[in-house]
């Protein structure tokens, strides 16, 4: 149960790399950021003696790659990804859940807005959809600035930008001292992500930040919508999306351990709320 089944699945434009492990009601776990489907690995087995769990490389991350050369992506063509694959996992047309962390929680609250008929739950961690935000204008003007310290300066000063304007940031050491241990990776797992993160500051992270979300659809099936934050980013700009989403449609906001990154970071922690949220519903 514990080594998935891979697969890959033709979608317009790409070929989507994905995993399966287990039996029962599907749940696809959406990557978020320079991530595939190796960010659930340490989350993934634990459910799945009681979900198939499905997760899966986004379109032109890792081994998944397109058709054409890269350009900006758009929110709604990585939903109908996630909604066509649905389709190929469980082709009976029942309902899944479904879990996305940062710019996947967008792609899976794009993809409820447009196939609820398809989505049984839906957990959105920490999306960053900025534009709901109040200072909207001001946040999409960070992003940008952290897009363009990557084209001048490389990964290292995007990431340096983006740490600065997310909140306050702790480092490596503080972590450890707190007794915060990242379970390892692989190395093949950490240089695909290395690689994936030219495409991901480049052509992903504007485009899904600057993503304005159907918030009239949504409110017809908030109750099938569960936006969630890391407890240590509260009050943060990666955390505030969610709360705005919540506060859209009347509902509230599940924390989850750590910060924006806790599924890496906490992924036993995180794993036992992603469990108990959907027994829940």
């Amino acid at each position: 149960m514990n080594d998935p089944k891979a697969g890959t699945l033709k979608v317009p434009g790409a070929t989507l790399h994905y995993e399966v492990r287990g039996t029962g009601p599907v749940l696809l776990l959406i990557p978020g950021g320079a991530g595939d489907a190796a960010s659930y690995d340490h989350v993934a087995p634990a459910l799945a003696d009681r979900y198939t769990v499905v997760s899966y490389d986004p379109r032109g991350m890792s081994r998944s790659p397109l058709d054409g050369p890269r350009g900006d992506q758009r929110v709604e063509v990585h939903s109908e990804d996630a909604f066509l694959l649905l389709d190929a996992v469980a082709p009976d047309g029942e309902p899944a859940y479904v879990v996305g962390c940062s710019s996947g929680a967008i792609a899976a609250v794009d993809l409820l807005a447009r196939h609820p008929e398809r989505v049984r739950l839906a957990v959105a961690h920490e999306p960053p959809l900025v534009e709901l935000l109040p200072d909207a204008e001001k946040q999409r003007a960070f992003f940008a600035e952290v897009r363009e310290a990557y084209r001048r300066e490389g990964i290292g000063a995007a990431v340096a930008v983006m740490s600065a304007g997310t909140g306050p940031a702790e480092g490596a050491a503080a972590k450890l001292d707190r007794g915060v241990r990242p379970p390892p990776r692989p190395a093949e797992a950490i240089d695909r992500m290395m690689a994936n993160f030219p495409y991901f500051l480049e052509h992903i992270l504007c485009p899904f930040t600057g993503h304005v979300p159907d918030v009239e659809a949504l409110a017809a099936v908030s109750e099938r919508l569960v936006p969630a934050g890391g407890r240590d980013s509260r009050g943060l700009l990666l955390y505030r999306p969610a709360v705005a989403l919540a506060e859209r449609l009347g509902t509230g906001v599940v924390d989850f351990p750590g910060g924006h990154t806790g599924l890496s970071e906490h992924p036993a922690e995180f794993t036992e709320v992603l469990g108990e949220t959907l027994r829940r519903r």
